[in-house]
């Protein structure tokens, strides 16, 4: 999608603002140099992608940081991901695991019990 960015900046801000997609599209064309709705649902939609991959980002760093094993390299690496798949890679060896039952009761020496 190759558009100016200030038709995008201003999409997003009356998004923002509450109106809805074929309010801009039908009341707002000045504005925005005559978006179709097509057009400015692809905008919102790519939004809310961003919005999801910046908290994603965000709660790995969070995530990682708390255990004290995030490096300088890693934290750049996951900020200039935009794939979500990549970033749950990145993110994968730093998982919290669950601990089942059976987890907790290994961990107590109950396993030969089993």
């Amino acid at each position: 999608m190759q558009l100016p960015t200030h038709r995008i900046d201003k999409v997003l801000e009356l998004l923002s603002g509450g109106a809805t997609i074929p309010f801009i599209a039908r009341y707002r064309k000045e504005m925005t140099g005559s978006l179709d709705e097509t057009e400015i649902a692809r905008i919102a939609e790519l939004k809310k992608q961003y919005d999801e991959i910046t908290h994603r980002q965000d709660f790995i760093l969070d995530t990682i940081r708390n255990q004290e094993k995030l490096t300088p390299e890693l934290e750049r690496t996951i900020l200039q991901t935009m794939d979500p798949a990549i970033l749950e890679d990145l993110y994968l060896p730093f998982k919290v695991k669950r601990k089942t039952r059976a987890t907790k009761a290994k961990e107590l020496g109950l396993e030969p019990l089993a």
